[in-house]
Order: C-alpha cells, then structure tokens, then sequence
C-alpha cells in the first residue's frame, strides 16, 4: 500500500515550524489589541453567496479558485477564500450595524484553488483586521499604523515598503473607467486574451495583468490621479498627511488598484523582495460599498489581511519553548512519587517532561532528546529519606535535595 501523502497545495505544521506560525499569529493579535480590534471566529465554510455575491460571479477568485460543494442537505457550500465577506456576513446576520464603529482582529485558515508557490499553498492561513463604520481617512491611517506596528514588531517592518494608491470615490472611478476603455479599445487587438475579456467587465484589473505585452500597453495608461475629483483627493491627501506625521514611510503606486466595484480610496500593500515575484506580505484598503452589496446597510469599512506562511519565512528564528525538567523514577515507589511530582510540578508553573518506560540510561537519553535543563531522579533511597536527586544536564553537576525544598531548588532552571 503506498504511502499516505498530504493533499497538493496543503502542508503539515510540525511543531517548529508552528512555533514561527504562533509568533506571527500571538504578536499580531496582541499588537491588534493595543489598537483595540478584538478577534472573531467566523465558520470556514459558508453558502457560497457570502463569497460569489462580494467577488463577482465572473471573478477568477469565483471561477476558478473557490472550494465550492454542494452538501448532504444540497446546500452549496464554499470553503472560505478570504474574511471580510465573512465578517461582513456576521456583522449583518448578528444585527450589529447598529452598534459601529467595529474592530475586529481575526486569524485562521483559508481556502484557494490555486498553483501552490512560496509561501502559498492551497489551505493557507491568514491574520486581518477590519474597522467598519468610519468614514473618515483618520480609519485608514489607523489600519495601516495597525498593519506597520505588527510588522515592526516582527522585525520585518524595515525589509518592506509601503505602496499607497487611490482608487478615489464613485464618481472619480466611473471617470477613470471610460478613461480607461477609451484607452485599452484603441489597444484591443494586443492585449491578451484575459484582459479582452476583463475590458467591458472589469477594466481596472487590466492595470493587475502580469502578462509582459499587457504591462507595455499599461505603461501609457490615463492616470488616474488626473479623474480624482477635488474630494477624493482631499481624503488621499488627508491620508497621506496622517502617515507623514506617524514616520511611515510610502511609495505612491498608480498602478495598485481593486477591481471591484466596493472598493473605494484607500489601496495599500506592503511588499519585500525577499520573497519572489510574489513580494505582497500585507495588504488592503476601503471597501465602503460592500455591506450594501451584502443586503445590510451603506456602512463604510477598511481593512487588511497578511498571509501567515510569508510572514513566518521572513521573521527571525523565535524563541524556544521553555526547556523542561526531567522526572526520572526508578522503581516502583519512584513510579508513584514521580506522578505527584510531575503533577504538582506543573501546576507550579513548570514545563516537565516524563520518560513513560525504560531505566535510568534510557530515560537520560530521551531527557537529552527533548533538551531537557535538569533531572529530578526518583530512587528508592532516595524517598526514603525524602530527598531527590537534582542533576544539571548541562553541567553534569547534580545534589541531593529535600522533596519539600524542591521547588525553589527548581526555579533557576525554569
């Protein structure tokens, strides 16, 4: 029988290279806190609305990404591919619009049928935050301080860069739109065959195409800082004054752009050349429009997300979990003693580890084996006279010590 494998695109965490996921995962959602964003659970599935109705039906997210089924009850399910629309979903479907602004940290698992890549798989994990019900660009500010904080903290914040761009209000992007067909029309015939499709449907997502002759034909696209009307560029100008006075630092991006319609102003990603051609660690903007086109209410909102596994490749090796205290017992009396010990040992705080078989050699092997700092030795002697042995594994050195003055004996070795 062969070998049992993992599915294409998924991986197995193995406990270090979790450590680095939950040093991603524990510093974001305690920087998020400062902030004050407190994290929800949404279900990883949903009906498959939640996602095709916000995307797009014609979106390659929807076409060709999503995990869609239908369950036993018929029901057609969709594995979640990102979480706005899911909170979004929540925010709805719990009656919370009457209680805005929101903040919400969230982390967990995501789903996309895509070509697995660094740092990419097809069960990937992600952390976010999103703020509904500010209108104002002070949100906007906010979210990226929020996003650069995080990333400072992971010491990754200084090998990034910030792009910025606008993606202006209703009327600049309907502008911006003809600007834009007129454009890739009078270009048609050169254009790949993707971005002909996208030309009446979705144009903005041209400026997105990463085929080299689509990228010469958007070198001489209309700008479109030039169909900003005098508001939307006084929210940009506003946000771009909030970030000079907090030091972050911003590179202007024209051609970082949101297809969908909901997105409006703020668009923001922060990227690194260590990671490839896919260089995006962290990325967002304002979707003011995507609660209506959710069945709720006009409700403003911005927001990021950050993919796990890039992030955990950049950060330095974290901190080791603490070294554990080894109980050794040796006999049967050693056996009964060694489960209190190890028992009340936890329950004061420390991290024990217990050899379950073998003799003494054996069990000083696997102490060594799981970098164990000391070893209690529990021997009939021992007991009798109600002492332990308390051996320095790394220096060789070891003292008989009074089962009652263990514990503090213990606390250097923490």
């Amino acid at each position: 029988m062969p070998a049992l494998q993992p599915v294409r695109g998924t991986q197995d965490l193995l406990p270090e290279q979790h450590r680095r996921h939950r040093a991603v995962s524990e510093t974001a959602r305690a920087i998020a806190e400062r902030y004050g964003y407190r994290e929800i659970a949404t279900p990883i599935f949903e009906f498959t609305e939640v996602f095709a109705r916000p995307i797009g039906e014609t979106s390659d997210i929807v076409t060709k990404e999503m995990y869609t089924f239908a369950d036993r009850g018929g029901d057609e399910i969709t594995l979640r591919p990102e979480y706005t629309a899911g909170i979004v979903r929540a925010i709805i479907s719990n009656g919370l619009t009457q209680s805005l602004p929101l903040k919400y940290f969230a982390s967990g698992p995501m789903f996309r049928y895509e070509r697995p890549q660094k740092g990419r798989q097809r069960q990937f994990h992600q952390i976010g935050v999103e703020l509904l019900g500010m209108a104002g660009p002070a949100g906007d500010v906010e979210i990226i301080a929020c996003g650069a904080s995080i990333l400072r903290d992971l010491g990754i914040l200084e090998r990034t860069v910030l792009e910025l761009n606008t993606l202006g209000d209703g009327e600049s992007r309907a502008a911006y739109r003809t600007a834009l067909i007129a454009y890739f029309k009078a270009h048609h015939d050169k254009l790949s065959a993707d971005s002909r499709e996208r030309l009446e449907r979705n144009p903005l997502r041209i400026l997105d195409s990463k085929d080299d002759g689509d990228k010469r034909i958007n070198a001489g696209a209309p700008s479109f800082a030039d169909y900003l009307t005098p508001e939307a560029r006084a929210f940009f100008d506003a946000v771009r004054a909030g970030l000079d006075r907090l030091g972050i630092g911003y590179r202007i991006a024209p051609r970082l752009v949101r297809g969908l319609d909901y997105y409006c102003h703020t668009a923001f990603e922060f990227v690194t050349t260590e990671l490839g051609a896919q260089g995006t660690v962290l990325g967002g903007g304002r979707y003011d429009g995507l609660m209506s086109v959710m069945g709720g209410p006009e409700t403003p909102g911005v927001g990021w997300a950050a993919g796990i596994e890039r992030l955990a490749m950049l950060i330095e090796e974290p901190k080791s979990a603490p070294r554990p205290i080894a109980v050794i017992p040796i006999g049967e009396n050693g056996e009964a003693a060694a489960l209190t010990l190890t028992h009340e040992l936890r329950r004061a705080g420390f991290t024990v580890d217990a050899g379950y078989s073998g003799n003494i050699k054996r069990r000083l092997r696997h102490a060594n084996k799981v970098s164990a700092r000391a070893a209690v030795i529990l021997g009939e002697n021992e007991l009798a006279q109600g002492t332990a042995t308390l051996r320095d594994l790394d220096t060789g050195e070891q003292i008989d010590v009074p089962l009652a003055d263990l514990k503090n004996r213990l606390t250097p070795f923490r």
